[in-house]
């Protein structure tokens, strides 16, 4: 049998082979192949990888032909930093890379290295998110960015680049359900809409926590009134119990949405 390689059975009596390769007293599987050869090949190329010194994954892709591109960062990063991690993480000084594949590195927060860790990071239709406890958990959600969020619109990159995951990038426009921060003349106002059978204009405001208000307020009213909608209540940590309760009392709302509702009532 050719260096770093064994035969193994499968249930069926099919033999495959699995190659291994031992690193600073680690052993490291590199995986399953359908013949002895590219098993070997593997066990090479990884070989090649770990004496390759700080030599960065996104190099060690080219002329790799056995081994896979999450098992090329997790082997470079042993080399460099020490660490054995499954996921395609690769240590920075104050930061970690994350291979989502050969042409996309998204950089996070080294706060984050746990929870990736432990969590591969997916992608469908352009939406990256891991799965958590069975359910599908948007990366975007670990900033209170809502799953409907628009990018450009309810959030931005500070430094223009998407892929820049760390806190310091990651700017919140609208954090709020069914706010919108609109500019007129240098001054940022916030316009709320719910929607019921269509949108609805409930009013601008002039502060964020006020149109939170408003919209609960709004979606309070709908249901008052048998709307049977499933409106997601904001949460407003910048305002007390006490404060809340008195925006809430005088916030007004747009007068043409309370006659809409009077004519559910009737309807």
């Amino acid at each position: 049998m050719l260096a770093g390689v064994y035969a193994a059975q499968k249930k069926d009596g099919t033999i495959y082979y699995r190659s291994n390769i031992t690193f600073h007293n680690k052993h490291i599987s590199l995986g399953s192949f359908d013949t002895e050869q590219k098993a070997h090949e593997a066990y090479k190329e990884a070989g090649g990888i770990l004496v390759a010194k700080n030599v960065m994954p996104a190099d060690c892709f080219r002329n790799r032909f056995a081994l896979s591109y999450d098992k090329i960062v997790s082997l470079a990063n042993f080399r460099d930093n020490g660490i054995y991690i499954k996921n395609p993480i690769y240590l920075r000084s104050n930061y970690f890379i994350y291979y989502l594949s050969v042409s996309e590195e998204l950089k996070f927060d080294i706060d984050d290295l746990f929870f990736y860790s432990s969590h591969k990071i997916l992608k469908r239709q352009g939406h990256l998110y891991v799965n958590d406890y069975g359910m599908q958990l948007s990366i975007l959600s670990r900033y209170g960015i809502k799953n409907y969020a628009v990018a450009g619109r309810d959030y931005k990159f500070a430094n223009g680049d998407p892929l820049d995951y760390r806190y310091s990038n990651i700017i919140v426009v609208n954090k709020y359900t069914g706010v919108t921060a609109v500019e007129k003349n240098g001054t940022t106002r916030y316009r709320v809409q719910i929607h019921l059978n269509g949108n609805h204009k409930i009013g601008t405001y002039s502060t964020e926590a006020k149109a939170a208000v408003a919209y609960n307020k709004a979606a309070d009213l709908a249901a008052a009134h048998g709307v049977c909608k499933n409106h997601t209540q904001n949460y407003v940590l910048e305002l007390t119990a006490r404060e809340y309760a008195d925006v809430y009392t005088k916030i007004k709302i747009s007068p043409k949405y309370l006659e809409h509702l009077k004519r559910l009532d009737h309807a």
